[in-house]
């Protein structure tokens, strides 16, 4: 029987240069969308059995190396793989329960250097590149979340190591590329759930808390501001800490900017284009070049590796750096708008139906929304 690897065991084998052989026994399409950082394809079903010619292979793939793990789709033809590798030999053979589904729901958390009182820690989403946040006054004890996942329990596990409590609980737009876990954490926790107050106008079907432009809220002494920044969706808000961070999520990324034509269609982009140039230059550049800018997605390449930065490292920038290194922001308007909306940018999976979970029109269960979000994010132009 092949020895069990969760998929946080694999996370920290790959990130301390264990010597692991990882193969991924998914089929073609699939392990080139999206597979784990250094994974090798060996696609294998669940109906197969190992050749003469496959042994040989995996021979030589093996040489040199610790360990063989095994990776699919749900653990079940890498199961069968590995029980196959074990019988024909191969020795330290292992299997990544739950597959690439179970590494999808893979988290690392860091706290953010920034140069005040407020105490902020990203939540980061390994294979997808989702970024959320724990924002809070630790002497006051208390806490805020912004675009929390589906997987409310990390950041409760966040707030409760640290003895804080949730009190505020924020989405900064309706998302495309993943469920939000906005609305189940605020009712877990009793805390008001915020939408800006453009969402009433996405036909959001349930109650929120809306903010104004400008609206501050206070978390103890830590006060979140809501700044509107229309381009990647219609009721986008930014969120500003105290002078220290701006939680810029699909406007700014870090190296690059949101896309735009999730919410306006292909046909319509340019005109999300004009407000994002607009947000960008008129709001988000014009504050102090120190500024933290902290964003609500990392690319995540298809080699399984962050575009930017690594894993349990800080995701961030200073809005000096975007102003002065950025491409995409050295453009005038009218060529912002032509980079943006020129190419055919592959739509992350399901999204027409992802929006509808988040606007409320529709309900999920637990296995379809995991099937739902599975592959990384596109939300950057």
């Amino acid at each position: 029987m092949p020895a069990k690897v969760t998929p946080r065991r694999l996370a920290d084998m790959l990130d301390s240069g264990e010597d692991v052989l990882l193969l991924d026994t998914r089929p073609d399409e699939s392990y080139e969308a999206w597979h784990v950082r250094g994974a090798k394809h060996f696609p294998f079903s669940s109906d197969d059995s190992l050749t003469d010619d496959q042994k040989s292979e995996l021979d030589s793939l093996a040489d040199g190396h610790d360990r063989i793990v095994t990776i699919c789709a749900k653990g079940i033809s890498s199961d069968h793989f590995a029980e196959e590798m074990s019988d024909a030999g191969f020795e330290d053979v292992a299997v990544v329960t739950g597959g690439m589904e179970a590494w999808s729901q893979v988290y690392d958390t860091v706290t953010i250097d920034t140069p005040g009182s407020a105490e902020i820690v990203q939540v980061q989403r390994r294979s997808k590149g989702c970024l959320g946040y724990v924002v809070a006054d630790p002497d006051a004890g208390e806490a805020a979340v912004v675009d929390p996942t589906r997987h409310t329990s990390e950041f409760d596990a966040v707030a409760d190591e640290r003895d804080w409590e949730i009190t505020h609980v924020f989405d900064t737009h309706v998302h495309a590329d993943h469920v939000s876990g906005g609305r189940d954490l605020a009712e877990e926790v009793g805390a008001p759930y915020h939408l800006s107050e453009a969402a009433e106008d996405r036909d959001v079907n349930y109650e929120f808390t809306p903010l104004e432009r400008n609206a501050v809220v206070e978390v103890g002494d830590v006060a979140l501001k809501a700044v509107r920044a229309p381009g990647h969706t219609t009721e986008m808000v930014n969120y500003l800490v105290n002078d220290e961070a701006v939680l810029t999520a699909d406007t700014l990324h870090v190296g690059s900017v949101g896309r735009t034509e999730l919410e306006f269609g292909d046909e319509e982009a340019g005109k999300g284009a004009e407000m994002q140039y607009e947000s960008l230059h008129r709001t988000i550049l014009a504050e102090p070049d120190s500024l933290v800018v902290l964003p609500g997605h990392v690319n995540v390449t298809s080699e399984g590796e962050f575009e930017h930065g690594d894993p349990g490292d800080p995701i961030c920038a200073t809005v000096g750096e975007a102003r002065t290194e950025y491409d995409l922001l050295q453009l005038s308007e009218d060529e912002f708008v032509e980079r943006l909306t020129s190419g055919d940018h592959e739509k992350p999976p399901n999204y027409e139906r992802v929006i509808a979970i988040n606007r409320g029109e529709e309900s999920v269960e637990t296995q379809e929304a995991t099937e739902l979000e599975m592959g990384p994010n596109r939300c950057s132009a």
